[in-house]
């Protein structure tokens, strides 16, 4: 299978930051890759370098088989990037906005008219066509940015945090839109901090952190690999639970309050420390994404 994109022991500097340090990857054509990681991990870093935004301090980068260092206008042509922030014209209407971004690829007028439709119709804001940015809400617009992404036709679709801030419905419109471009076999790189976004869309993806690359993986086999098939939490521990828990040689992070315990695949062991919680109680689920995320980068709050 072809690869989009090659990345070898790539690195961002800033002054004395190293905000991607050496990391390796490829993206194969037709997949969802995703990265994710905590605040700060080098995710937007890595991805503004892959689209030519930002020039890389070292290592190497191929996108499509061209290198970025010395073809990164070809590469911009063939890549569309839906970023985080809005930034839609808010003086200009939803067709305007299109349009206009149409002609920084040198399109005609008439093909970019004739294609900003039919992305409308796409994401389903055909009605909405004359209206101002401002008297959108906030999942049309996201919606809006993601057409804007796609009006030069790209072969990589780069998505940065698509859908932060967003309400549940708006998600999954947004989701939805997103598996449809990949069934016509378009190649997408996604960020997000949503852990099941990146279980239902991505094939393989990287968890990052303070600028490495921790783990690399589809994220069931990652599930499996970190954190079992089940979890157990366990609610107020007390002092005798906790010696028991130790003698057990189980994987668990201590919350204080609560114990959660990885890999609780025997029923048995279940039933014993069911009986063990006391007032607090124990409840075992299926282990996702997030265990496996919070495992490797912790539970603290990063700015």
């Amino acid at each position: 299978m072809t690869n989009v994109i090659e990345a070898k022991d790539l690195r961002k500097q800033f002054r004395d930051l190293v905000a991607v340090d050496s990391i390796s990857f490829t993206v194969r054509q037709g997949e969802c890759f995703g990265l994710l990681g905590p605040n700060g991990a080098g995710k937007t870093s890595t991805i503004r370098m892959i689209y030519g935004f930002s020039p890389m301090t070292a290592g190497e980068l191929r996108v499509f088989g061209l290198d970025i260092a010395t073809q990164w206008r070809a590469i911009r042509s063939r890549v569309g990037v839906c970023q985080q922030e809005n930034n839609l014209d808010p003086d200009l209407t939803v067709l305007k906005n299109l349009e206009v971004f149409a002609s920084y690829f040198d399109m005609p007028a008439s093909t970019a008219r004739r294609r900003a439709l039919e992305l409308l119709r796409f994401i389903s804001l055909e009605q909405r066509a004359h209206t101002r940015i401002p008297e959108l809400s906030g999942g049309m617009m996201r919606r809006l940015i993601l057409a804007r992404a796609l009006i030069n036709d790209p072969e990589l679709l780069i998505l940065d945090e698509p859908t932060t801030g967003l309400d549940p419905q708006s998600r999954h419109q947004v989701w939805e839109k997103i598996e449809e471009l990949r069934s016509r076999g378009l190649s997408v790189l996604l960020t997000t901090h949503y852990m099941d976004e990146a279980s239902r869309l991505c094939d393989r993806l990287v968890i990052m952190d303070q600028g490495k690359i921790l783990v690399e993986g589809r994220p069931a086999d990652l599930i499996e690999r970190h954190a079992g098939r089940h979890v157990m939490e366990v609610h107020r521990p007390d002092t005798d639970l906790r010696r028991f828990i130790d003698e057990q040689n189980l994987a668990y992070d201590d919350l204080v309050h609560r114990i959660i315990l990885y890999g609780s695949d025997n029923e048995r062991l279940f039933d014993t420390l069911s009986s063990r919680c006391g007032s607090g109680g124990c409840t075992l689920r299926m282990a996702t994404l997030e265990d496996v995320f919070l495992r490797l980068t912790g539970r603290e709050l990063r700015e």
